[in-house]
């Protein structure tokens, strides 16, 4: 009988000493960190985008991606026509989306009629045209970056790509590949 008073008396020296029994206690929030778009390099096709018509994923050993084997494209046909590549995600309470992605344009335009737009929209901000890339961008990669900033809500960021072109001046095909979604 004092074995079972002595360790009766132990475990409640450990409960006061701990703080108590653990009753399920909710997960910590999730942390600010890592890519959370499950396809940005395209690998699986449009999967997790919603993409126009005349989106074309290629795996194009002559116009090769920017990492991987695959990039969406907006391709070239010298008409007058518009096209739209869009997703969504969630960023997290107190957390900060970066975006980057990487573009290279193919033309054979000699006006400024071809465009790539590309937009934000966060929650609680209106949407706005963050970068509007014209045809003489460049046949090599180049980088872009864009952010949300932080907020004390969940919010949701919708990222656009909206290419215009318009026939009659030469065509111009937009490619874009490793479009990351890093939270910090």
């Amino acid at each position: 009988m004092k074995g079972f008073v002595t360790t009766a008396s132990t475990a409640a020296l450990l409960l006061l000493a701990t703080g108590g029994v653990s009753h399920g206690q909710p997960a910590a929030d999730a942390p600010c960190a890592g890519q959370i778009h499950a396809n940005p390099g395209f690998e699986h096709g449009t999967t997790g985008w919603t993409a126009g018509p005349r989106i074309v994923v290629f795996g194009d050993a002559t116009r090769p991606a920017h990492t991987g084997r695959a990039y969406a494209a907006f391709a070239g046909l010298d008409v007058t026509r518009g096209d739209l590549l869009r997703t969504t995600v969630t960023v997290p309470a107190n957390c900060d989306l970066t975006v980057r992605f990487w573009v290279r344009t193919t033309t054979t335009e000699t006006s400024r009629d071809d465009y790539l737009n590309v937009g934000m929209a966060v929650t609680g901000i209106p949407p706005k045209t963050r970068f509007s890339l014209a045809f003489d961008g460049g046949a090599q990669w180049r980088q872009y970056t864009m952010s949300t900033g932080t907020a004390t809500t969940e919010r949701t960021a919708t990222v656009s790509f909206v290419a215009s072109e318009t026939a009659g001046n030469g065509a111009t095909a937009f490619d874009v590949d490793d479009a990351t979604f890093t939270l910090s």
